[in-house]
């Protein structure tokens, strides 16, 4: 578990697109795959707590007024992955994956419209707000895509080599 919040944590460090990490995938995978669903909570959000203390410490910019509302996308990520549990399928995974994606886009643009210092609070300011932040979810659906199907994908064939990995399947 350590090395996995390690790694997307320097993941995050690392130069990369924004919103290309594979934090929402550990998420996803976590609720999944994880024996205690504690860990999967915990994975992610260790995760991105080490790393925004970090850039913070480093560059002065990890901690954000919409710190919350990230965090509580990645808890209902986490949520996502729990209903994935033994229906894992290549179509069941990408919906996942698709579906927390956008949550993270709504809900993340919401709440800075909602935050009024860049957006007019009105219908078109919010419009405004998710036009100017299309890129980013473009971006943030292909990271989550790609290190979903490496996470996932990974997972499967180490299942079919050690059945051991594999969670009981219902009666």
């Amino acid at each position: 578990m350590a090395t996995l919040v390690l790694g997307a944590a320097i993941l995050r460090l690392l130069p990369h697109p924004p919103n290309v990490t594979p934090v929402a995938a550990m998420a996803l995978f976590g609720g999944a795959h994880f024996d205690r669903t504690s860990r999967a909570f915990a994975v992610p959000l260790a995760a991105m707590f080490i790393s925004d203390a970090l850039l913070q410490w480093l560059f002065g910019w990890g901690f954000h007024g919409q710190m919350v509302v990230v965090y509580l996308c990645f808890v209902a990520t986490v949520g996502i992955g729990l209903l994935l549990r033994r229906r894992v399928s290549v179509l069941s995974v990408a919906a996942a994956a698709f579906s927390s994606s956008t949550l993270f886009f709504v809900t993340t643009n919401l709440a800075v419209w909602a935050a009024g210092s860049l957006y007019p609070h009105s219908a078109a300011g919010l419009l405004s707000c998710y036009v100017a932040a299309l890129p980013f979810y473009g971006l943030t659906l292909a990271g989550d895509l790609f290190y979903t199907a490496v996470l996932f994908g990974t997972f499967a064939l180490a299942e079919r080599r050690f059945p051991l990995l594999a969670l009981p399947r219902p009666a």
